[in-house]
């Protein structure tokens, strides 16, 4: 074993942890299969969202972690549920009446209201592929409708067939009375409508391989299990699937616990082990309740990239899955920062603390060597101050801070300055509030502004942060060292946090810093707010 592969098999980053649990299932003999299969699913109902990309990405942490550990031959999968039929019309597509008319029906029949595509199923399907590939993933597509049609899971759904009373012992249990007395596991596709039926079968036949059931029209109908003829029910098709496809290991979350349970007893009585699993927890908004698609509470993933770099996206799937965290706006500067913390951290590290880093499992262990100079949270304080609408103000006063920094020289920066820019016109300054200092703040203001002036043009940010923390100590009566800070933020930047002040000032100038300082003195900054209304 390299000594990279015995670090890997220590380090306690959870992707690693994930990975030897998988490792694990082979540890006496290869897959069959000839590789280890990770799968993600997709329901192409709507379109792809903020939680698609943290089970794609945390997936793939996973399998490179995996890949670090072994030399077998890995896949990940990106299932789509495309044979589903459609039960009710999303809000946000045109042409309304028409998937109206052919409610019921499987995704991949079902026209396209955009009128691009084969149908509605390939329309989302192709929504999603685009969306994984803007983001670089490595995976494999695969459609349920093809899967069902080909024939690759005939011999699965004959499996299923020969099992139906165990299964139906499983799932009867779990369902409401009047449910019961209509469920099957099958979903027979009617050869009159088209439509995805929830009917009862009312006899399986082994040796034909079929079921018999009533059609709409009340006719009685034979068909085939094979070749595309039924669907099956969600819980017993996923468990199908884990066992026709030979699954290894699949993410889900924390809502489908019960559904995981079930797949997995499915997947047992149909004669394989179900994957290694792992539940995560599900996403909040800024008031703490679960955000919820119908109540629009949550945040997109275009939303956070419009404001932040892909990767400080995946650094936030990474962070804690199995904690519940809140996703919203205000966590995004601070998440970028501690990305790009980690980035600049991961070369002075020794290859074990490597491996526990989060930007080897964002960068698939090879993260790019240049970072970003400045934090994002300067950044956009100073686009606050300047009142900046374009990125060649905040470029001004990064040059004059620090002249040889340039742009294009530092990628990253160049996309934080932009960002930067915009989180302060969009975000920030329609809920920006500056308040008037009070009476003692006043005292510590007039005596900060003399302190700087002593510097002069000073750039020594530690200098500059000193002297912030000497003014503050010299007044007690406004409160600890935090408080005093809270207090220049309100007073200054109109909001309740902000930067480093020393670093802040040394970007902004210690002359146009007194001239802050005077805006808040003489209500300059007051009458700003008030001016809005």
């Amino acid at each position: 074993m390299s000594g990279t592969r015995e670090l890997a098999m220590a380090a306690k980053a959870w992707p690693f942890e994930e990975a030897r649990r998988v490792l694990k299932r082979y540890e006496s003999a290869p897959p069959a299969k000839g590789y280890v299969l990770f799968e993600t699913g997709y329901g192409p109902s709507g379109l792809p969202h903020i939680g698609t990309f943290g089970e794609v990405v945390r997936a793939t942490m996973v399998r490179r972690a995996f890949e670090a550990l072994s030399d077998l031959p890995t896949r990940l999968f990106a299932f789509s549920d495309d044979m589903d039929g459609l039960r009710k019309v999303p809000d946000n597509v045109p042409n309304k009446a028409l998937l109206a008319a052919n409610l019921g029906k499987p995704l991949t029949v079902v026209p396209d209201p955009f009128g691009k595509y084969e149908s509605f199923g390939h329309h989302n399907n192709a929504m999603l592929r685009g969306f994984l590939d803007s983001f670089g993933f490595e995976y494999e597509f695969q459609s349920s409708t093809d899967w069902y049609r080909s024939g690759r899971f005939d011999q699965a759904l004959l499996n299923v067939l020969a099992h139906y009373d165990e299964i139906m012992a499983v799932m009867l249990p779990t369902l409401g009375e009047e449910r019961q007395q209509s469920y099957s596991p099958f979903l027979p596709v009617s050869p009159k409508t088209g439509r995805v039926l929830q009917v009862p079968i009312l006899e399986t036949k082994l040796d034909a391989g079929s079921i018999v059931f009533k059609d709409e029209d009340g006719t009685l109908t034979e068909l085939p299990v094979t070749g595309g003829n039924v669907k099956l029910q969600w819980k017993p098709d996923w468990g199908m699937r884990w066992a026709a496809l030979g699954v290894d290991y699949e993410m889900s979350g924390k809502d489908l616990i019960p559904s995981v349970q079930l797949a997995s007893k499915i997947c047992r009585i149909l004669g394989s082990a179900p994957p290694e699993t792992y539940i995560y927890e599900l996403f909040l908004d800024e008031k703490g309740e679960k955000i919820s698609k119908s109540k629009g509470n949550g945040l997109a993933v275009e939303e956070w990239l419009a404001y932040a770099p892909p990767e400080s996206l995946a650094y936030f799937m990474y962070l804690k899955p199995r904690t519940a965290k809140r996703l919203f706006f205000d966590i995004i500067p601070r998440t970028v920062d501690e990305y790009v913390a980690h980035l600049d951290a991961f070369e002075g590290q020794g290859a074990a603390e490597r491996l526990e880093n989060p930007a080897w499992h964002i960068h698939n262990g090879r993260p790019p060597q240049d970072s970003s100079p400045l934090p994002y949270n300067l950044l956009l304080n100073l686009a606050i101050v300047a009142n900046a609408d374009q990125a060649d103000l905040l470029w001004r006063f990064i040059r004059r801070y620090r002249p040889e920094i340039q742009p294009g020289a530092h990628p990253l920066l160049d996309v934080l300055v932009e960002r930067a820019v915009r989180y302060y016109q969009e975000i920030v300054r329609p809920t920006k509030r500056y308040r008037a200092p009070t009476p003692e703040e006043r005292v510590a203001f007039e005596e900060l502004a003399r302190e700087l002036a002593a510097l002069g043009d000073s750039t020594d940010a530690k200098l500059i942060q000193d002297a912030v923390y000497e003014v503050g100590k010299r007044h007690p009566g406004l409160g600890d060292l935090r408080q005093w800070f809270k207090s220049l933020y309100e007073t200054l930047l109109g909001t309740e946090t902000g930067p480093r002040l020393g670093s802040f000032f040394a970007l902004y100038g210690l002359e146009n810093s007194r001239r802050l300082l005077a805006a808040a003195l003489d209500g300059t900054l007051v009458a700003e707010t008030a001016a809005k209304g």
